[in-house]
């Protein structure tokens, strides 16, 4: 999904403010900020890679985008300058079928880029540069966000990233979690990245809770950062307050605990755990996002716990098997049933690039073989 669907692009009137579209409202509300990315032209240090190709990349948007691409409706919410950058990323991530309707342009600030290797982020040979640091989406806040642009959706998809941003990105992100009368269920990925980049680098990781989040998500290495322990009961113990807490760690499986309805915090868990299929790794980047995006998307269909891990892992799959921040996801026939494998077909599971391009009988069973 580097290369995005033929759509036609939106037009925007001259004062650079998307304006809103009538239509059905969207299932989902991504709301942060996303960034012109520069991929390298080869392996090695930032210094020695001589050019660079353009792409997108920005956690949120990456969601919304994978979940249009499966055919749902979602809305971007976010803020990008009035440059060049800030029309290609308004244009590209509207051409994935993303509602862009409430994006706003700043006049003042410029869009966010940021430079990497295309090394592990889990490496020492990785490096990524931000320039971010006073970027359009740093100056959101409750004014410039207004609830009304998020409110209307069936789920509201945030990250600890934002929070990050500014003293005002993270007021933000209190107001829309704040518990108030239907409110849409609230999605919160923590998203902590420890700082890497030089000139211009922004945190790239939000505090150490999921604030007032109806389902939240995180990896096991980011809890072992955040809370000094990766194991997934202690991390759920130190976050009560989610409904449905799930914690993904890497090649490791998927662990949910999901509190049934009706009942407090102090009640026991539903828990179910989920491991991760084999997957021949072409690159890292945009796997987390993917897992949400698989993982909501299956929310959204009300498919159940086990249903919603699986779907997660394979949209994570999507992501690691091929280049860039944004991945095609597999067709929808083509990933329930794989979701639906039993345990033994499922544990032989092994995806390797071009996996979400098959979806016959033949080709699961090679992959399962």
């Amino acid at each position: 999904m580097d290369r995005p669907p033929d759509r036609p692009q939106t037009r925007r009137p001259a004062d650079r403010r998307s304006v809103t579209v009538a239509g059905p409202p969207p299932e989902v509300v991504c709301v942060g900020e996303s960034m012109v990315t520069f991929l390298p032209s080869r392996p090695g240090r930032l210094a020695d890679v001589p050019a660079f190709t353009r792409a997108i990349g920005g956690a949120e948007s990456n969601v919304a985008c994978a979940l249009a691409a499966a055919g749902h409706r979602a809305r971007w919410v976010g803020r990008v300058g009035t440059d060049g950058f800030g029309d290609h990323l308004v244009d590209t991530i509207a051409a994935y079928g993303v509602d862009v309707s409430a994006v706003r342009r700043d006049p003042h600030r410029p869009t966010g880029v940021y430079f990497r290797t295309d090394a592990d982020r889990a490496t020492d040979a990785h490096e990524v540069v931000y320039y971010r640091a006073g970027s359009a989406a740093s100056a959101m806040d409750p004014v410039s966000v207004p609830y009304d642009t998020v409110a209307d959706g069936r789920i509201l998809h945030l990250t600890g990233i934002t929070a990050a941003l500014s003293p005002g990105c993270r007021t933000l992100l209190h107001e829309l979690t704040e518990p108030r009368p239907g409110r849409p269920l609230v999605s919160f990925d923590v998203n902590h990245r420890p700082t890497r980049g030089r000139a211009g680098a922004a945190p790239a990781g939000g505090g150490g809770r999921a604030p007032r989040a109806a389902r939240a998500r995180g990896g096991a290495p980011e809890a072992d950062r955040l809370w000094g322990t990766a194991d997934p009961a202690a991390v759920r113990a130190l976050l009560p307050e989610p409904a449905v807490l799930v914690v993904k760690g890497g090649e490791g499986p998927a662990v949910a605990f999901e509190r049934p309805r009706g009942t407090g915090a102090q009640a026991p868990d539903d828990v179910t755990t989920v491991p991760a299929p084999r997957v021949d790794v072409l690159a890292s980047v945009g796997a987390g996002d993917g897992f949400a995006a698989g993982y909501l998307s299956a929310t959204l269909r009300g498919l159940g716990a086990r249903a919603r891990l699986r779907h997660g892992h394979l949209a994570a799959a999507a992501a690691l098997t091929a280049p860039g921040d944004l991945a095609a996801p597999p067709r929808r026939a083509h990933a329930d049933r794989l979701a639906a494998l039993d345990e033994h077909a499922w544990g032989r599971l092994h995806l390797g690039p071009g996996w979400t391009s098959a979806g016959t009988e033949a080709d699961e069973e090679v992959r399962t073989g």
